[in-house]
């Protein structure tokens, strides 16, 4: 259950969700949270009961040591709330967590008590799906809703995808039926490279949501690890003459799709960004709103997911042919990568 002592009243405050699992290619979206509780310094205040929704042989708990003891850390869904600062100071309500095996229905109610209790007006759920995409190129995120009004007025898709579903799709249209606004920004992922981590998808999330919500987003290490990444995976591509061959495909394939994309609006939002980040002042900082010492059982290890990237497979490895613009990976867009 969730445990709401100790929360103030919120300002403007925004819901923005990711899971890890079918959802989060490259670990893109998870990751893109995590950054965000990290640089605005988010304290876990709550957690939902591990035992209500996930199953321990598929997402198995993990023992770890902190000065000598022995403590665990169970799969789980975990919430903090950020202070954003600046001249319109807001709140970010933070849900990080792995898709559930089993009550989606009861999941998402109760993060949507959560969400009404504390008065939260838009929900983002962040995911990542594997595509056809070359990895030399930006990323491409869509931002998509059910809702059509909430469409025209934020600029985004309006989802037409019927197929398999993961626990974004699911949240999403329950926030559509329960009346709160909610949009989904997908970040497609190369499937030729589509092991975590992948920081050129979570920074390419992370501008999207920038524009979204009008606020400056702190990135820190993120575009020179972006731009290591993709000198990485382009030496290992390089090496496989069928492999480089495939990726000059994919840009000749995307550069002629996307060359009437190149409009004004388009410019101007690169501009918007560039005078968002031009200011020689440090950001506005953040804080938690709940100042209280977290319980170690509800803190996620220290560290994060590492690793280097492999090499990439053959052009003929299966992939998404998914559209990110439809809302939902399609069968072929789970992140087939393991811990």
């Amino acid at each position: 259950m969730i445990e709401l002592e100790g929360v103030p009243e919120l300002i403007d405050p925004v819901m923005v969700a990711a899971f890890e699992g079918w959802n989060d290619a490259g670990d893109a979206a998870s990751t893109a949270v995590a950054h965000l509780d990290r640089e605005w310094k988010g304290e876990v205040f709550a957690a939902l009961d591990a035992e209500d929704y996930y199953d321990f042989q598929v997402n198995r708990p993990t023992v770890w040591m902190d000065a000598g003891v022995r403590k665990i850390t169970w799969p789980t869904t975990r919430l903090s709330v950020v202070r954003v600062g600046g001249d319109k100071p807001r709140d970010l309500v933070l849900v990080r967590g792995i898709e559930p095996s089993m009550r989606w229905r009861s999941f998402c109610n109760e993060l949507l008590g959560f969400a009404h209790e504390l008065g939260v007006e838009l929900v983002v759920v962040l995911g990542a799906l594997l595509g056809d995409t070359p990895h030399t190129r930006p990323v491409p995120v869509s931002g998509v809703t059910s809702d059509p009004d909430l469409a025209q007025r934020m600029d985004l898709e309006e989802t037409k995808y019927e197929g398999p579903t993961g626990i974004v799709g699911v949240l999403q249209e329950a926030c559509t039926h329960a009346g709160v606004p909610a949009v989904s920004l997908w970040a497609a992922v190369p499937h030729y490279v589509s092991q975590p981590p992948n920081p050129k998808a979570t920074l390419a999330l992370l501008n999207r949501l920038e524009d979204l919500l009008d606020l400056r987003i702190p990135l820190g290490e993120l575009p020179e690890d972006a731009r290591a990444w993709q000198v990485g995976v382009d030496q290992l591509a390089a090496e496989d003459t069928e492999v480089a061959e495939y990726v000059q495909t994919l840009e000749e394939a995307r550069d002629t799709a996307e060359l009437p994309e190149a409009s004004g609006e388009a410019i101007a939002r690169e501009f918007e960004r560039y005078l968002r980040r031009r200011d020689v002042n440090p950001p506005g900082g953040g804080h938690a709103t709940d100042g209280t010492e977290s319980a170690p059982y509800l803190r996620d290890n220290p560290g994060g997911p590492g690793g280097k990237a492999r090499r990439p497979p053959r052009p003929d490895t299966p992939g998404s042919t998914g559209n990110p613009g439809d809302g939902d990976p399609g069968p072929d867009g789970e992140d087939t990568s393991e811990d």
